[in-house]
């Protein structure tokens, strides 16, 4: 009896924008494609544009169209000094102008959801064991990822399937990681989470079981 692939979708490497000339979120996840994440695991990385509007329909089109066990996001902030777990995405307040000039009017990611979506990964357990692996990467948990197309498709994410997205934003490169330490980061954070979604899942199909 052979496990089904378990597909995972690292996808949220996304393009430049303002002074990021380069995107240390896109750099982290071609390291990471480099790196593999073991025979069992389906990686598929796609950059994402900084446009609200292609995210709408990205986020939804690659839901459907592999069904992964886990998406997850990564996106740069200038702000950040350590590799910054996001625990939840929020619906409202987008006013910032995206690489086409946009914002939606709404100012939300979905008229009528919830104020704020967490993820089903605890972040506190995941920042607590990669730190303790001693990976030589700082990693810390936010509850704000800043409202702008990282929230944005966050919280899509979040939305669509019901808690199975995670979100990690990496400080700009040379600040103070290389690209190589960010991927080795990623696969670390990303490892951690997939064994736990495992105990998730196995504690939900033992409760189904018993009703």
């Amino acid at each position: 009896f052979q496990q089904p692939v378990r597909k995972l979708i690292c996808f949220a490497g996304f393009e430049p924008f303002g002074e990021h000339t380069v995107n240390a979120s896109w750099v982290a996840v071609q390291e990471l494609k480099k790196l593999g994440l073991g025979s069992e695991v389906d990686l598929h990385v796609y950059e994402v544009p900084v446009e609200y509007q292609k995210v709408q329909s990205l986020v939804p089109s690659l839901w459907k169209q592999y069904h992964p066990q886990l998406v997850v996001h990564v996106g740069v902030s200038g702000m950040a000094t350590t590799v910054t777990l996001e625990k939840c995405g929020r619906n409202h307040g987008y006013k910032g102008l995206d690489n086409s000039s946009f914002c939606p009017d709404s100012q939300c990611c979905i008229v009528g959801g919830p104020d704020c979506i967490d993820s089903v990964i605890d972040m506190e357990l995941v920042c607590k064991r990669v730190t303790a692996s001693g990976l030589g990467v700082a990693v810390s948990v936010s509850k704000d990822a800043g409202r702008y197309l990282c929230d944005f498709t966050y919280y899509t994410s979040l939305y669509l399937s019901h808690g199975r997205s995670a979100f990690i934003h990496v400080p700009p490169l040379g600040k103070p990681y290389s690209g190589e330490d960010l991927g080795r980061a990623v696969k670390a954070i990303i490892q951690e989470m997939l064994e736990l979604l495992d105990q998730v899942e196995e504690k939900i199909h033992c409760q189904q079981h018993f009703h």
